[in-house]
């Protein structure tokens, strides 16, 4: 005969009733447990804020769930790889029937939160640019208007201010009061840089900005190592100074400024010169000044005193007789050349002249030859050719001419 199935008085359980049951055991048993693991398969699906992931080491994963009111409090983001510890209560997430953790605390496995938070956004930080030393201004000479941004009560203002008055007391010191550590402080921090640039844009002449703080643990300057404050010195026209806890201490605002001082009093010590350095160099220049102009001034008087031996201030008049004297000379060379050419050109025009009356022919009539043409022409005639009887013909003479008409034609070719 077969057994009955179930045995009697043994309970049978629905699936819902196990894994209730289970989840209870769970959360029970494991209200608070630390875990360590790796980071995988991170995700943000919702509006929320919650993130989910998978911690897994070498044997077995497990599902982790992040809520949103604890991960706000994290300074730095999980990524996939992050080795980490946590803590949390175990459950069971009842429609997939499996359980998992529900983290209240995590942090980076050998190394805290706060530094992993710096890493990151150093690095984000450096891939977009904000440390570029080209983009870095250089600080005015001699600034007229100085802002400090820093507590209002802490001993870094009472450094600065003593030190400013003390090195350079005609600069015009503004205080923008802020909270320098807790909540808030950075949105104050940047709150007031955005604020002096408004200003600065609207005419009020600001040269330089100071972010002070004095010392303190990596906790008490993270205000400076917030991603808003970073931002608000980089969109800063203004050039920015930091002076932030002591010389070992450095801060996301440090490598974004344009200029980083140690600690607070030498911040101050770089943005303003020394007055008693300006008075002494100003003194060296004047003496240096009054012994050049003096020098100078000696040079101009043993070259005045050259000047006056020579001829021609001693006897001003001296090279303009001189001159006027050279000048009748070259005159009368010049005439006499002048003359001289005249009678040269003279004889020559003589000469060609005599040649011309040899030539003439009416030298040649003073001989008794004549000279005979048509009465309309001009040509001469030498010979009968073209003559017909009857033409008139004008003869030259020597004094005189002769009209006549042609009778008769002798001779031939």
């Amino acid at each position: 005969m077969p057994l009955p199935f179930p045995p009697p008085g043994v309970p049978v359980l629905t699936i819902g009733e196990l894994t209730r049951a289970l989840k209870g055991t769970l959360e029970e048993t494991y209200a608070s447990v630390w875990v360590e693991g790796e980071v995988s398969n991170l995700s943000r699906p919702s509006a929320y804020g919650n993130q989910y992931f998978t911690l897994k080491d070498d044997e077995a994963p497990l599902r982790a769930v992040l809520l949103r009111a604890f991960a706000l409090r994290l300074k730095y983001d999980l990524a996939d790889g992050m080795r980490v510890v946590a803590r949390g209560r175990l459950t069971l997430y009842m429609p997939r029937g499996e359980y998992q953790i529900l983290i209240e605390e995590i942090q980076p496995k050998g190394i805290g939160p706060l530094e992993m938070a710096f890493r990151q956004l150093k690095e984000k930080l450096s891939l977009k640019g904000y440390f570029d030393p080209t983009r870095k201004r250089k600080l005015p000479r001699i600034p007229r208007r100085i802002a400090l941004v820093t507590s209002r009560s802490g001993s870094a203002v009472r450094d600065m201010l003593e030190i400013l008055g003390r090195r350079w007391p005609v600069a015009e010191i503004w205080l923008a009061p802020v909270r320098v550590q807790g909540d808030g402080a950075a949105a104050e921090v940047a709150e007031a840089l955005g604020t002096l640039n408004r200003l600065a844009s609207h005419g009020e002449g600001i040269d330089v900005v100071v972010l002070g703080r004095g010392g303190g643990s990596l906790e008490d300057l993270w205000t400076f190592n917030e991603e808003r404050v970073a931002e608000a010195i980089y969109q800063s026209r203004i050039p920015v100074v930091t002076g932030i806890g002591h010389e070992d201490d450095l801060t996301i605002a440090d490598m974004v400024a344009d200029v980083r001082a140690l600690t607070p009093s030498e911040a101050a010590e770089k943005i303003v010169p020394d007055r008693q350095a300006v008075l002494k160099w100003l003194t060296d220049q004047e003496t240096r000044f009054r012994k050049d102009l003096q020098n100078r001034l000696e040079m101009a008087r043993v070259s005045l005193l050259e000047l006056a031996r020579r001829p021609c201030f001693r006897r001003p008049l001296e090279r303009i007789q001189q001159g006027e004297r050279d000048l009748d000379d070259w005159c009368e060379r010049l005439q006499r050349a002048a003359q001289s050419r005249l009678d040269r050109l003279h004889d020559r025009l003589k000469a060609h002249a005599a040649r011309l009356e040899s030539l003439s022919p009416l030298n040649v009539l003073a001989r008794g030859y004549s000279l005979t043409r048509r009465e309309d022409e001009t040509q001469l005639l030498h010979d009968i050719v073209g003559l017909h009887p009857g033409e008139r013909i004008v003869t030259r003479l020597e004094r005189g001419e002769i009209v006549s008409r042609v009778e008769e034609i002798r001779g031939g070719e």
